[in-house]
């Protein structure tokens, strides 16, 4: 039975107000476990997630069909990093980020501590996602080395990779839990809690997408880490839909839904969190009403990830017109079908990613800087890179398609 177990604070905390150094009693919430629980999709919601893998499972079969797959999945990927960034309140332009990671890669200049963060988010999602493959199992070690990687280099880089052992919360004040808005399970309950959560996660018996989400919302339930749970959760969720056999070749942007439907995110995560038996009516409704915003938020996740995909044909289209003949296979045409993924580049980097030679990647640089395909800027003071504004803005537009004037960043510890 989930419930709301009664603890006490003794503060030792200075600094701060009278009320914030204050010892308090509070109550953290206890889940139950998912293992071996029946849950039962009510009909619409049951249409609703059938709905969203249809979706997902159609725009992984049309990206087969695609000469330049991996380029999309990698500008795919980009994007909900920088979503999942965003509900944390860390954000950052695309165009700024595209050359953030650019200038990164060659040392042209140090990034700021934001654009360093949404950097790792990113490398954090590649370590998870490329190191699962379709029906492997998702292991505690895969979560703490991919949480590893996303605190790597900051200030607090030693937690990174390791459960919490200590109480933490949402809301409040940083001295004590009193006021906080939530208080996940205590430190010696997050363990047992995982190994139940990744017992589920490598089950088969529900449909993907509902599995995804109830995963997802039950991480942050436990909220294993002293920081970064709202990313790393969110990475959870693409490994759930690979390990599926669901989303293989390209990941659907659900973090830009989420981002721009912050409050209906939260509201389905606290409505997951019910107190009393796992059978009784509140238990069901919160379930059901976390399954259904979250199979809507894929389609719709699906549905822009696909709108994305013609506007980056249509620009190869128009690139190759403005280009002229092109040799197929040739540099320039190998270069053509990688550029939509990586719209900012330096030559070194194309002679890396096309596996050819300096001087190669150099003359097909030059055919599309003439075609004004690409146009070069500087990062730092002597590092040329080149970028390819049709994409860079075709990228803004995605990242940036359904954030609103409302939107209210989550709050994560």
């Amino acid at each position: 039975m989930s419930q709301l177990l009664p603890r006490t604070w003794t503060s030792d905390a200075v600094g701060g107000t009278r009320r914030q150094r204050a010892s308090c009693d509070y109550h953290a919430y206890s889940p139950d476990p998912l293992s071996g629980r029946q849950i039962q999709l009510d009909g619409d919601v049951a249409a609703d997630v059938a709905d969203a893998e249809t979706a997902i499972a159609r725009l992984n079969e049309n990206a087969a069909a695609l000469d330049n797959t991996e380029a999309l999945a990698r500008i795919l990927m980009r994007a909900e990093a920088v979503a999942s960034s965003r509900i944390e309140g860390l954000r950052i332009g695309a165009h700024r980020l595209l050359r953030a990671e650019v200038s990164q890669r060659v040392g042209a200049r140090p990034v700021d501590v934001t654009t360093n963060e949404i950097l790792r988010n990113i490398e954090a999602m590649d370590y998870g996602l490329a190191n699962l493959s379709v029906g492997d199992k998702i292991s505690l070690d895969l979560l703490l080395e991919t949480h590893r990687q996303l605190l790597a280099g900051s200030i607090i880089r030693e937690q990174g990779g390791r459960l919490r052992h200590s109480q933490n919360w949402i809301g409040g004040n940083e001295f004590n839990p009193c006021g906080a808005a939530y208080v996940p399970p205590p430190p010696e309950l997050v363990r047992p809690l995982m190994d139940d959560l990744l017992n589920f996660s490598n089950d088969d018996s529900l449909p993907a997408v509902a599995q995804a989400a109830i995963a997802h919302a039950q991480f942050e339930t436990i909220h294993p880490f002293a920081d970064g749970n709202g990313r790393i959760g969110r990475v959870l969720i693409h490994q759930v839909l690979r390990r599926r056999g669901l989303a293989v070749r390209v990941l659907a942007p659900v973090s830009l839904v989420l981002a721009a439907r912050a409050d209906a995110y939260v509201q389905s995560l606290t409505g997951f969190r019910y107190v009393g038996e796992v059978g009784s009516e509140e238990a069901h409704e919160g379930v059901n009403l976390l399954m259904g915003s979250f199979a809507a938020s894929c389609s719709l996740a699906v549905a822009q990830a696909t709108q994305f995909e013609s506007v980056a044909q249509e620009i190869e289209v128009e690139w190759r017109t403005a280009v002229g003949n092109v040799r197929s296979r040739s540099t320039t045409d190998r270069l053509l079908k990688v550029l939509c993924g990586a719209p900012v580049v330096t030559t070194n980097g194309v002679a890396q990613i096309l596996g050819c030679s300096y001087n190669a990647a150099n003359a097909a640089i030059e055919n599309l800087v003439t075609a004004k395909v690409l146009q070069q800027i500087t990062l730092g003071k002597r590092n040329r890179a080149f970028e390819a504004p049709r994409m860079i803005e075709a990228f803004t537009n995605l990242e940036s398609a359904l954030t609103t004037p409302s939107e209210s960043p989550g709050q994560e510890s």
